[in-house]
């Protein structure tokens, strides 16, 4: 080895992490346009009592999607990895022969993932009670979480994406719609096809059938939502390229109550149910029987959607659930200060922590590299360490890194939360290095040309992997 290089390595690991950035780091960031001084970098290998790199590892910088793993560590931890969230229905009627007289009640336990399957399943257990026929009304109890009216176009006037999605006690199949997009060449027109095909939502199709390459064919389609209090209008308009072939997208649409009402509806009748009454929102009385309910997947298994795939509102939901220990009507406020004494009785007071939603679909939500290194320290010391990590993405595997690196030596061999926001980029996760020793790595970057931080983080990853 050559003395420059011995001296650089000897800077690296013996000075108490406050070295500069490795080379090929430095090299992509300035490749990249973005200064060190917009970085956050933290490497410590597991059972070292120092860490390798700790580069400007104090400062406060915007996670991103990251901060999923601050929510779900402390998810894991406080609810338990077994913990499942239950949707009850309860009714205050008489039941003879197969018709319900009186109000069938719909209380939302705050599941991050109540799916149309899992509405389906809780209908049909109440169509094994006997029920065919409701002759009253059905209230939504969806009273756990404080309803702020959340507006889903606030964070980027992006309302129909289903990363917008806002919480709900009663959350539903993330109350998406599934439409997809079918060039009819004869017609020369394009059919859309809507999942669930709900009443309350109409849609204007003002689209074209057109030549050429398919390319971002999204990007080429004028989104316009006109909402009508139950019910909304989506028109769609613009060019369609027939080399497209069949496509599909999600959209976001409908307020909670509407959605749910109309998907209840829908499934009731398949299941060959009758109702004629109204949708509305209110508490289940105490008076109220509870005649069947329905399970969540457990939160082991939430914890992987939340992470492998960054489902924001999942991550919002854990959130608020973490909120509502002991059944108390929860905010983002109380889960956030829940996190934040958890952390600190774990020895991790993180005073820069700032915690919105725990999404990472934030302008404000902060948290350094150090801070989150260290929690990932603590975390790999707790019993509930192999659901943790596994929630996380395999570098070139599966979940959001699936298609990155996945031809090199650590395709497989770390598990990397990555983030993303308009000025932000941010990775956090465990590197498995080539001597088998596992490493926290953490890099944070908040800069305006911060899009271009791929390559950046490809070669942090390397070179941990390597060293």
């Amino acid at each position: 080895m050559g003395i420059r290089n011995y001296l650089f390595l000897l800077i690296i690991f013996c000075s108490n992490g406050q070295a500069q950035l490795p080379p090929p780091v430095a090299q992509a960031l300035a490749r990249a346009g973005i200064p060190e001084t917009s970085v956050g970098v933290y490497v410590h290998e597991i059972g070292a009592a120092e860490p390798v790199i700790a580069h400007r590892a104090d400062q406060p910088l915007n996670p991103a999607s990251v901060m999923k793993l601050v929510t779900t560590y402390a998810g894991l931890e406080l609810l338990g990895p077994a913990h499942q969230w239950s949707t009850d229905i309860y009714a205050d009627g008489a039941l003879q022969n197969d018709v319900l007289t009186g109000t069938l009640y719909l209380k939302g336990g705050g599941d991050p993932k109540f799916t149309i399957e899992h509405f389906w399943l809780l209908l049909r257990a109440l169509r094994a009670k006997g029920v065919r026929e409701i002759r009253g009304d059905l209230v939504l109890d969806r009273s756990l979480f404080l309803d702020n009216h959340l507006d889903p176009g606030r964070f980027d006037n992006e309302p129909t994406q289903p990363y917008n999605t806002t919480p709900d006690a009663l959350l539903t199949n993330f109350k998406t719609f599934t439409l997809t997009f079918t060039p009819e060449p004869e017609t020369k027109s394009v059919r859309i096809a809507v999942d669930p095909p709900l009443p309350q939502l109409q849609i204007v199709n003002n689209l074209t059938l057109a030549e050429g390459a398919c390319g971002i064919w999204l990007n080429r389609i004028k989104v316009q939502t006109e909402d009508r209090g139950d019910n909304a209008r989506l028109t769609l308009a613009g060019p369609y390229a027939r080399s497209c072939g069949e496509q599909a997208n999600y959209f976001s649409v409908l307020g909670h109550r509407a959605y749910v009402g109309g998907l209840f509806q829908h499934l009731w009748r398949d299941l060959g149910g009758t109702f004629n009454g109204r949708v509305r929102d209110g508490e289940v009385p105490a008076a109220a029987a509870k005649i069947a309910n329905q399970r969540s997947l457990a939160l082991s298994e939430i914890v992987r959607d939340i992470n492998k795939f960054s489902n924001n509102v999942m991550a919002r939901q854990l959130l608020l659930s973490i909120g509502a220990t002991g059944g108390a009507q929860s905010t983002p406020e109380k889960g956030a200060r829940a996190v934040q004494q958890f952390l600190a009785g774990k020895g991790l007071p993180m005073p820069q922590l700032v915690i919105e939603n725990g999404s990472g679909l934030s302008r404000i939500e902060r948290v350094s590299a150090r801070d989150l290194g260290q929690m990932l320290l603590t975390a790999y010391r707790s019993p509930v360490m192999p659901e943790f990590i596994a929630s996380m993405p395999l570098v070139g595997v599966d979940g959001t890194m699936y298609r990155r690196l996945n031809n090199t030596n650590i395709a497989g061999q770390a598990h990397i939360k990555t983030g993303l926001l308009t000025g932000a980029r941010a990775m956090a996760g465990y590197v498995l290095d080539a001597k088998g020793r596992r490493v926290v790595t953490i890099m944070l970057i908040n800069h305006a040309n911060a899009h271009n931080a791929n390559a950046v983080q490809d070669a942090l990853l390397r070179w941990v992997h390597a060293r």
